[in-house]
């Protein structure tokens, strides 16, 4: 045990075993700390003494494993006024003693710039958006998401929420204000009996998918395994089982969600039920998510999916494929396309991705009408464990970015002809940049609901549709960004409407617009759970409007 002794001017104030540690044959460490010149000679209160004090001298001690290792290693010192923004984007500076008595207020950690840990929670998948919050919460708990959310709103504050950081357009971080990164509320609890699961709301979807899977139950879970629970699913959230069980925000039961006034709610069916129907499609303009209920589903744990890739020059026979059979494929199979030229090469690709879940007697029928164009260069559909399969896309934290993207994407109604001949007269095959176009397959249970049954507007999907183009980091990006913007002119005009989880910078009217019919309700629940806009780093629904 590490025994730390905490004393100032030779007064004993406390004595705590701070963690098992070895050390050389000792078991057992005894640190006398004499502090002097507390506050001008005055003895600090023993809380921040420790904060201040013990953390730097013992953290690096205690196994990296340990709770209260965690916490030591990222407490925060406050040492003076805090300059920041507004929401509007005024300038403003928090008062020390304010700022203090935030991060005294939470059991997680309070990083200001400069402390270890805040560049790597300030970051985004997306690695261009490079922005500098004031300060980042990293709660707990919902105690600690209601004192975050209450100090942003009490100085005006502009406010981030991060789940998993996959917004391309860097809404989950921001310039001056807080951020509150919920990568330390994690957790997902299965009541198999019940067939539900309880996932906090900072978890990965992978988490969900492991532990549901572990007994033979599933939900519809995204296609990356890292991908933050929230923000996908408020949006929306399209999936490999999509298809069969309906998008993410059809299977929340309940969530637990801090409104901008501070206060816990639970909402559902029954509780609050204009907020919840506002949360499913609504995105982040409600509040934060501290726990998602979601209903599960039996399925066996294998099903069969993988790619066949083709050659470039089979990509028009292979797309008027997809393009007939997507339409009237199962439920159970999931079916998408993409085609492109990576970067640094001219050589184009395309392919098909596909899921089957159903029976396995069935597979091979289902299956078949894929495998009629011929001259595949891989055929890579095989049986796979489920879990394995939405992991399948994840991206490696620890490989070097060595490219940029700029993306666009847009819902399809239908899939003709023209749309094909636009695809294909205007993708450029280059060596100085790439570009890709591809496609989530919606349809089947999605759009059995009705368009106002929850805020998701866009049951009429069959497709979405997004295309893609890359640079090198150290390259320069306007060539391929001017090649996306008149390539999306070209095939974006085939599109209704656009998924708000990938929300870039759209006009207000724009966002408006693409609520379609349920944008006026969606103003009224604003007015009523946030009528200062707290939370507007969004597909934005001005509680004026």
């Amino acid at each position: 045990k590490l025994w730390v002794r905490l004393s100032a001017g030779g007064e004993f104030l406390a004595a705590m075993v701070i963690g098992d540690i070895t050390a050389g044959k000792d078991q057992a460490a005894e640190a006398d700390l004499q502090i002097n010149d507390l506050r001008g000679s005055k003895v600090m209160n023993r809380r921040h003494f420790f904060k201040s004090s013990v953390a730097a001298a013992v953290a690096a001690s205690v196994p990296t494993g340990n709770a209260l290792s965690a916490a030591l290693a990222a407490l925060t010192t406050v040492e003076g006024d805090v300059a920041a923004v507004t929401g509007a984007g005024a300038a403003i500076s928090l008062d020390k003693a304010a700022v203090t008595e935030l991060a005294d207020s939470l059991r997680g950690r309070l990083l200001l710039p400069g402390n270890e840990g805040y560049d790597a929670a300030r970051s985004v998948l997306n690695f261009l958006i490079d922005k500098h919050p004031a300060l980042i919460v990293q709660p707990t708990g919902a105690a600690d998401v209601m004192n975050a959310v209450t100090f942003a709103r009490e100085n005006n504050l502009l406010l981030a929420v991060k789940c998993g950081g996959h917004s391309h357009s860097g809404k989950s971080t921001c310039d001056g204000g807080m951020q509150i990164d919920l990568s330390t509320l994690r957790s997902a609890h299965v009541d198999a009996g019940r067939r539900e699961a309880y996932i906090g709301g900072g978890s990965l979807l992978g988490e969900l998918d492991h532990e549901a899977m572990a007994h033979g139950l599933v939900t519809t879970a995204g296609t990356v395994s890292h991908t933050g629970v929230g923000g996908l699913t408020l949006g929306g959230g399209f999936g490999r089982l999509g298809r069969r069980f309906g998008l993410a925000l059809d299977n929340v039961m309940a969530a637990s969600i801090v409104t901008a006034d501070g206060q816990l709610r639970r909402v559902s069916a029954e509780q609050e039920p204009d907020l919840y129907w506002a949360l499913r499609g609504g995105g982040g303009n409600f509040g934060v998510v501290t726990e998602f209920e979601f209903k599960l589903h039996p399925m066996q744990r294998q099903v069969i999916g993988g790619e066949i890739v083709f050659p470039f020059d089979k990509a028009r026979d292979v797309l008027n494929l997809f393009a007939d059979y997507s339409m009237t494929a199962p439920d159970d199979l999931y079916l998408d396309f993409g085609m492109g030229s990576p970067l640094g090469s001219s050589d184009g690709y395309c392919m098909l991705h596909a899921c089957y879940s159903g029976p396995a007697e069935k597979a091979e029928k289902v299956l078949a009408p894929l495998r009629k164009i011929g001259g595949e260069v891989k055929d890579g559909l095989v049986p796979i464990d489920y879990v394995a399969m939405q992991r399948a896309y994840d991206q490696d934290p620890t490989d070097p970015r060595t490219s940029a993207s700029y993306m666009k994407s847009g819902f399809l109604k239908d899939f003709d002809g023209k749309l094909i001949d636009a695809l294909l007269d205007n993708l450029q095959a280059t060596p100085d940049f790439g570009a890709s176009v591809y496609f989530q397959h919606s349809g089947g249970a999605i759009g059995r609901v009705a368009d106002d049954a929850t805020a998701f507007a866009h049951r009429y999907s069959t497709h979405n549709m997004m295309a893609s183009a890359q640079w090198p980091v150290a390259g320069d990006s306007s060539q391929a960004m001017s090649f996306l913007r008149q390539y999306w002119s070209e095939i974006g005009k085939f599109t209704d409407g656009w998924y708000t989880v990938g929300v870039d910078n759209e006009s207000a009217q724009a966002v408006n617009a693409n609520y379609r019919g349920n944008y006026p309700r969606l103003v009224t629940i604003k007015k009523q759970y946030d009528p200062s806009n707290l939370f507007r780093l969004n597909a934005n629904v001005k509680p004026g409007a």
